[in-house]
């Protein structure tokens, strides 16, 4: 017992020193997570300030508004500066400890890799020599500049003056990097240059009154005051005048005179010097997928193309009609019940649909935006030879809604059967719902809300309208047609896109092979094809994205059971601003984890 008794002190101080030590060694780690959170927080508030200074017209659709008198430096001297800055971010990122992170840290630091490994990666294809695509570029970018700025005060007019002022030297920089890529060959290819025209020559009018640019100072506020707004509309006048028209003019110039004449006559990226390369980045950066291979998208496209055609014609079977696959696209494209004369028409249509889907929200997402949104054709500049239809965020700050953008040229060439899958996917619980959700979600830092995974954005577009069969919203058989319409031209993209820049195909090649197996209007398989030519690999992301959704989605109602709730999947997938693939998988497991853990069930790896 005195032996025991004696021992007892040494026992109580070896369990104190002890107990010290692993108060030091918490001390220890405590600090090396306060440090490594600081150290991504500074990376994070460096790169960002950095990326709005030079990018000023993201910088007003942030709602920050330093730089609405600027435009982009966009030399060589510049695109080189930020090559460098975006390497020494990367090197910073890489001497963060990311063990001592939190999960949301780690989520963090993974992302911005991904982001800034794939800016550094397609730094060596330098794109600023083709900053243009089929029907749109720089040049109609800057005509709805203003839509991202306030009106309010003379001095947010003269900030909007000093940009369009700027607009000179921002044309001439881009003319300039266009002629490099002439001289290197680095081009888009001739046969689709016409179908620019139309959005260049648009801004080029006689009244500077007319124009797009003019569009703030149609409306001034009255607390101006009379003479303060007729100098204003004046000096706004003048600098269209003698700023705006002149650098579209000289684009066009140059435009018509050079760079058509002289453009590649080659169709596919891969014939451009390192295009190869240059294709595989872009397609591994608009799948957000490491492993993604082009041989072996081009193999998925075929077989998802094999399997809705097989949807299809069960439902033309449905129908009752009688004649073939092709015989039924031509009686879609041709029946007049299936169009409207009017534009007005078309966005009636389209609105009545989205107040359908408003309707049945709540009982498939358990958070909804506080922002709405309005249905408006796509502007004139660029209709002719766009897409059906877009969605247009509101800026942060605002004093509007999101647009959904219908377009309405041609409305006789516009089915009314794609309408109810357009508005699902360009609106509500599409792009709308998803990128209203991520403007208003204040625990993402500033770069998650600008930054646009198109996988995840485009995938979710494409989710949304398969979700629209749950939510009732196709009525008849030729809605249902249209959506597998819908689905059938994203898996087509995989086997077109790749076919054009990996395979060679040709332009005919690809408008054949889309023609036969959509139900597409003719119009729109052409100006489709030629985007997916200007555009090589954005076109993947649509169908890449929904099958890592909807595979998602099976795995959560596989392994939750009757547990599993539709809204809090669909939180769970739309509360994280948007991820690359790989990432929002890592996340919909923790989310499955999570679930179960709370009922009480035993989690298993």
């Amino acid at each position: 017992m005195r032996r025991f008794a004696a021992i007892l002190p040494c026992i109580f101080g070896c369990a104190a020193a002890i107990g010290d030590a692993l108060a030091a060694q918490a001390e220890v780690e405590g600090a090396g997570e306060r440090q490594a959170a600081l150290q991504l927080e500074r990376l994070f508030a460096d790169e960002w300030r950095d990326r709005l200074a030079r990018d000023p017209l993201l910088a007003s659709q942030m709602g920050i508004r330093d730089y609405d008198d600027r435009l982009a430096d966009v030399s060589p001297e510049a695109q080189r500066r930020n090559l460098e800055r975006d390497r020494r971010y990367l090197a910073r990122l890489e001497g963060i400890d990311q063990a001592q992170l939190s999960a949301e840290g780690r989520l963090n630091h993974d992302l911005f890799r991904f982001i800034l490994g794939h800016r550094v990666r397609l730094a060596s294809h330098p794109m600023h020599r083709m900053p243009m695509m089929s029907v749109f570029g720089f040049h109609t970018a800057v005509l709805r500049m203003h839509d991202a700025m306030p009106f309010q005060t003379a001095a947010d007019y003269e900030r909007y003056l000093a940009r369009l002022r700027a607009l000179g030297a921002y044309f001439d920089q881009r003319i300039e990097n266009l002629r490099t890529g002439l001289a290197e060959g680095f081009t888009q290819p001739q046969e689709i240059l016409d179908a620019l025209l139309p959005s260049i020559a648009s801004a080029i009018v006689d009244d500077p009154r007319t124009s797009p640019y003019f569009a703030p100072f149609r409306a001034l506020p009255a607390q101006l005051g009379e003479a303060q707004a007729a100098r204003l509309e004046a000096a706004g006048e003048a600098a269209i005048a003698e700023a705006a028209i002149p650098a579209h003019r000289r684009f066009l110039q140059f435009f018509t005179e050079e760079y058509a004449p002289g453009a590649r006559n080659s169709l596919g990226v891969f014939a451009l010097e390192g295009g190869r390369a240059y294709y595989e980045n872009l397609v591994r950066f608009y799948t957000t997928l490491d492993d993604a291979a082009p041989d072996d998208i081009h193999a998925l496209g075929l077989q998802e193309v094999a399997r809705i055609r097989k949807e299809m014609e069960a439902l033309i079977a449905e129908t009752g009609f009688a004649g073939s696959f092709a015989e039924f696209l031509e009686f879609l494209r041709t029946d007049p019940r299936f169009y409207v004369d009017q534009p007005v028409q078309l966005l009636k249509e389209a609105s009545y649909i989205a107040k359908q889907v408003d309707g049945q929200m709540p009982a498939f997402f358990r958070t909804l935006p506080r922002q709405p949104y309005g249905v408006q054709p796509v502007p004139d500049e660029v209709a002719e030879n766009y897409t059906a239809g877009l969605y247009w965020p509101a800026p942060e700050g605002a004093r509007r809604g999101g647009y959904y953008l219908l377009n309405t040229h041609a409305p006789e060439k516009r089915p009314l059967y794609g309408l109810a899958a357009l508005t699902l996917h360009e609106g509500a619980p599409g792009h709308h719902h998803q990128l209203a959700l991520r403007q208003e979600n204040a625990n993402l830092p500033p770069f998650r809300r600008a930054f646009y995974p198109h996988a995840f954005g485009e995938g979710w577009g494409l989710y949304a309208e398969k979700l629209g069969i749950e939510m009732g919203i196709y009525k008849t058989p030729y809605e249902h047609f249209g959506r597998l319409s819908y689905e059938m031209w994203r898996a087509a993209r995989l086997v077109v896109d790749t076919g054009i820049h990996w395979k060679g195909w040709s332009r005919q090649q690809a408008r054949d092979f889309l023609g036969r197996n959509s139900a597409l209007s003719l119009h729109n398989v052409l100006t489709e094809i030629d985007r997916y030519v200007s555009w090589p690999g954005q076109a993947l992301a649509y169908k890449m994205g929904e099958l890592k959704l909807l595979e998602l989605r099976a795995r959560a109602e596989q392994d939750l059971g009757a547990k599993f709730d539709i809204r809090d999947f669909h939180d769970a997938v739309l509360l994280t601003g948007g991820l690359p693939l790989t990432l929002l998988e890592g996340e919909i497991d923790r989310f499955i984890a999570a679930a179960l853990t709370a009922d009480g069930e035993i989690v298993s790896n």
